[in-house]
């Protein structure tokens, strides 16, 4: 489907903002009424439904390896990845795989099963924020690239540390449309505007043939691509950002008691209806929005700001971080 680009509208922008940012690298996300969700691609992405949330300040950039040493230093924190598993958790497990470590993408060398992610996967100990690919890899010239290997609730404690909290999914989504009313893209419809890449994607068949033509085989610094309207960077590709949502691929799932600062028409899902039923491990999951380097048209579409994904609250990646917001109060 092609939409006449003349049709394009824009949500109302005009509502200012309340003073000046609590930090200069934050832009403000002016409150209104918006399409959230998309028809056109994945199930989980329907319905369109119109969402109205307050306004509130978000980071212009994911975390960065360097915020995230400033918070480790302040507190000496330790992330999941840096933490052996429980055996009472994963009662299942063999107790010598239980060490830690995260999970690494992997590129095959050839075609692979791609309903089979263990081809591209592989759960590296000894991996983590520090190593992002293994214990022999550090983040040397690497600390204006977003933090890795971060687990929700490593997430979560830096948002605590610095005063803020992690988005909700319409909060997230919102700020990812920069203003653009119903476009498939955080810039717009057209996929490549006049040829000029917009984001860290993966470009040929993914996962065993990466042409690096936007120039970054994996993570790339933050701000490298252009902005949206509303002035932040990487809100599709780079790295998927962590929501406080948890998922439910049902649209109809309101059964959860919904609170004061739920936004009008998101979803509300309680933890319980999170988990996948085929997950032996009964782990929920919260939702990832705005794809990494790792989605390819023939695979993953989904850096795109309707698009959403569900993660396992215990899991970290090498493809996976965060970015931070300010709530005002009413």
């Amino acid at each position: 489907m092609t939409r006449d680009p003349n049709t394009r509208t824009k949500t109302a922008t005009d509502e200012a903002p309340p003073g000046e940012p609590p930090e200069p690298e934050m832009e403000w996300i002016p409150g209104g009424t918006f399409r959230m969700g998309s028809e056109e691609f994945y199930p989980e992405e329907r319905p369109i439904r119109e969402v109205s949330i307050d306004g509130f300040w978000m980071n212009r950039t994911p975390t960065t390896n360097r915020e995230f040493a400033a918070f480790v230093a302040d507190t000496g924190y330790t992330t999941v990845a840096e933490r052996d598993p429980d055996p009472t958790d994963y009662p299942d497990a063999d107790p010598d795989a239980l060490v830690a470590g995260s999970a690494v993408f992997r590129q095959p060398d050839g075609p692979v099963n791609r309903r089979d992610p263990s081809q591209w996967w592989e759960y590296v100990p000894g991996a983590e924020w520090r190593h992002p690919l293994g214990p022999d890899s550090d983040i040397e010239g690497r600390m204006d690239h977003p933090v890795v290997h971060v687990a929700y609730e490593d997430a979560a404690a830096f948002a605590e540390w610095a005063g803020k909290t992690l988005p909700t999914e319409a909060q997230w989504e919102r700020a990812a449309r920069g203003g653009l009313e119903g476009t498939r893209f955080v810039w717009g419809d057209e996929h490549v505007p006049e040829g000029q890449l917009m984001a860290n994607t993966w470009q040929g068949e993914f996962p065993q043939e990466n042409k690096t033509l936007d120039g970054y085989e994996r993570t790339s610094p933050v701000g490298s691509f252009p902005a949206n309207g509303f002035g932040l960077y990487d809100m599709a590709g780079n790295v998927w950002d962590w929501t406080q949502d948890w998922y439910s691929a049902d649209p109809s799932t309101n059964d959860a008691e919904p609170s004061c600062c739920t936004p009008t028409g998101s979803r509300t899902v309680t933890e319980e209806q999170s988990v996948d039923p085929r997950d032996p491990s009964g782990i929920p999951r919260k939702v990832l929005k705005g794809g990494s380097h790792l989605c390819a048209p023939n695979y993953c579409f989904r850096y795109r700001p309707a698009a959403r994904y569900p993660e396992p609250v215990d899991t970290s990646t090498s493809h996976v971080g965060f970015r931070c917001v300010v709530e005002v109060p009413s």
